[in-house]
């Protein structure tokens, strides 16, 4: 057993031409690195692809929402705990118990987006229609129990900063592990019931895109992560959900008229006792290439991992799934598929975390 655990989880994935995340002019976000215009995808955009993950395919139940309607949200559990109360008074009690937790409401709705897990929600209506309106226990109830992405991410509450939450997990800015140009597509639409003299088109424009690949990265203290969610199981199923969403989530940015559907082709996690460890600089040099970028930029990955060794301690476990043919490093363990890694991970974290 160890006080210090951290999970360094890095990924390669090539993305087609797409614009997945873009800035406020409609064009796909990038970044100086190098002294090269890398793509960029954003943090908070792939922070929400994977709490989208956690809905939709974790086993899970305690997960959050962040909303300006949390008010709603709170009502919603009133009235499935007691269908006498009607939504308009469930309402009333809802905004009640927040603002005597120590969240202001204007109009039934707060002031700033509120992440909210489903058990505190819970207990939130169960103290309204209880009337327990002792503000220690209702801030009791928002700091106890919080949902696994919150614990992962974090909550801020500008209000009362007594009720913010420490993130166990840093998700970096994915980039592009090469030089990008920004392309541009020039699109018409036909009228379908335009004149057969009207040779016009009913809508034109352009839609700015880029192809990468990407190297993406993510961390979660996992010895923090044990405190917030105070179950060594909760935890490890935590781990092993974002592991499964880091890898299979994707930001939706006009996908529809990209279906850019890519997945990684490699996923690398390492546990460490020290701290943990970005690989980005193995791309400051860009990849340069005629013939493909991923195998090379999986190459220069594990070579800035042996590269990193002077500064740190080796790590306790380190597992990789590949789709190409690249050797891993020797003290990396290959693994065939996302069940066995999710395995491999499992078993290890069984040995180091400690029970709550």
């Amino acid at each position: 057993m160890t006080n210090r655990i951290f999970l360094d989880v890095h990924a390669i994935q090539t993305l087609p031409p797409s614009n997945i995340n873009r800035d406020d002019t409609g064009s796909p976000k990038t970044a100086q690195y190098g002294g090269i215009r890398r793509a960029r995808v954003s943090s908070q955009s792939w922070k929400k692809a994977i709490r989208d993950y956690f809905y939709k395919n974790g086993e899970i139940k305690n997960v959050g929402v962040r909303s300006l309607d949390i008010v709603k949200y709170v009502a919603d559990k009133i009235v499935d705990l007691d269908s006498s109360i009607d939504s308009d008074q469930a309402l009333k009690m809802a905004d009640d118990v927040i603002n005597k937790a120590g969240v202001k409401t204007k109009e039934f709705k707060v002031k700033a987006l509120f992440f909210l897990g489903d058990i505190q929600a819970r207990e939130l209506a169960q103290a309204a229609i209880a009337e327990n309106f002792d503000k220690k226990y209702l801030k009791g109830v928002l700091k106890d129990n919080p949902a696994i992405d919150i614990a992962l991410f974090g909550r801020m509450v500008a209000d009362d900063p007594s009720l913010n939450e420490d993130a166990s997990c840093q998700v970096a800015h994915a980039i592009s592990t090469h030089g990008i140009q920004t392309e541009f597509d020039f699109y018409t639409a036909v009228d379908d019931l335009s004149p057969e003299d009207n040779a016009g088109a009913g809508m034109l424009g352009t839609i700015e895109f880029n192809s990468s690949t990407l190297y993406r990265y993510a961390n979660i203290a996992v010895h923090e992560l044990v405190q917030q969610l105070e179950s060594k199981e909760a935890t490890i199923n935590t781990i092993k959900l974002f592991i499964e969403a880091f890898s299979n989530s994707l930001p939706t940015g006009k996908v529809n008229t990209f279906a850019n559907q890519t997945l990684p082709q490699l996923i690398f996690v390492s546990l460490r006792t020290d701290r943990p460890v970005n690989l980005v600089t193995a791309f400051e040099v860009p990849v340069k290439s005629i013939d493909g970028y991923v195998n090379k930029s999986i190459e220069k990955l594990f070579d800035e991992y042996d590269k990193v060794k002077k500064f740190v301690k080796e790590p306790v476990f380190n597992a990789v799934l590949l789709t190409e043919e690249v050797k891993a490093n020797e003290d990396i363990k290959e693994v065939e598929n996302m069940d066995k890694l999710l395995g491999e991970i499992s078993n290890k974290l069984e040995e180091l975390v400690p029970e709550k």
